[in-house]
């Protein structure tokens, strides 16, 4: 108990505190209006739910802090998730064009919310995929950060509680859409969908100036060979966070005083 008043009181103050405390009595979640000088516009969160890790990883920790040789045009979001990654991104790089991509119906609600003061982010509701179809979106019980994507038909059940079905997009679908030459900066963190989408990049990945990306292998075996054998041509490469970072040459860098892109880590 006192480990969790004391992680709720760091993370998000008293007044979170307070909120997250009303919260758990009524045994519901409750809205949490955040305020930071390092944001143009306030957000919000679900507590308690999932929304507060994920908000220590992106704000406290930094996971998505690095330095960019030029300010990037383009970053896609890929599991935008509430909208907190592209809320960041939109605060340090205000010129940039960002597509917040999430499938999940309740936070595609909130992050629709959270984004629509920012003119440079456009929410999509799909699901990145290697694939152009309709797929299911099904909940394993891991809270809001942890939907995850199967095929209709299946043959590796993930659960048997199937949310919704959602539009499934590949990559160079999304470009074309959108009329996108290249993509400076790709985040995906899709809970294990990463096995399907670099199952096959031919048609997109040296469009890819630098991925960041969140390997789920404890929860869909074959998401890291599948990752490495698919995002090929990279030099740079390291972890930040939960976070595999590529690029290509220096075009980012960790943000930190050490160089880690002397030499390629991928071999």
């Amino acid at each position: 108990m006192l480990r969790a008043v004391t992680f709720y009181c760091r993370a998000l103050g008293m007044r979170g505190l307070l909120c997250t405390v009303r919260a758990k009595l009524a045994r519901s979640s409750a809205f949490f209006t955040v305020v930071r000088k390092d944001c143009a516009f306030p957000f919000q969160l679900r507590v308690p739910t999932s929304d507060v890790p994920t908000y220590i990883q992106v704000f406290v920790h930094k996971e998505y802090e690095f330095r960019a040789e030029r300010p990037p045009k383009v970053i896609v979001d890929a599991g935008a998730n509430i909208g907190l990654a592209s809320i960041f991104f939109a605060n340090r790089y205000p010129d940039a064009r960002i597509i917040a991509i999430e499938p999940e119906q309740s936070n595609f609600d909130l992050l629709k919310e959270n984004v629509a003061p920012y003119a440079n982010v456009l929410p999509i509701q799909a699901a990145l995929w290697h694939r152009n179809e309709e797929i299911n979106l099904v909940d394993p019980g891991l809270g809001k950060w942890g939907f995850m994507t199967e095929m209709k038909n299946s043959k590796e059940p993930i659960t048997s509680k199937v949310c919704h079905t959602v539009r499934a997009i590949t990559v160079d679908r999304l470009m074309n859409e959108h009329r996108l030459d290249a993509i400076d900066i790709l985040k995906i963190d899709i809970e294990g969908a990463e096995r399907e989408v670099f199952s096959d990049t031919a048609a997109w990945i040296t469009n890819v100036d630098s991925l960041i990306v969140e390997l789920h292998e404890h929860m869909k075996v074959g998401c890291v060979q599948s990752f490495y054998a698919g995002s090929r041509g990279f030099d740079c490469e390291w972890k930040q966070g939960e976070n595999v970072y590529l690029s290509r040459g220096t075009y980012i860098t960790r943000h930190t005083a050490e160089t880690l892109c002397s030499q390629s880590l991928l071999g």
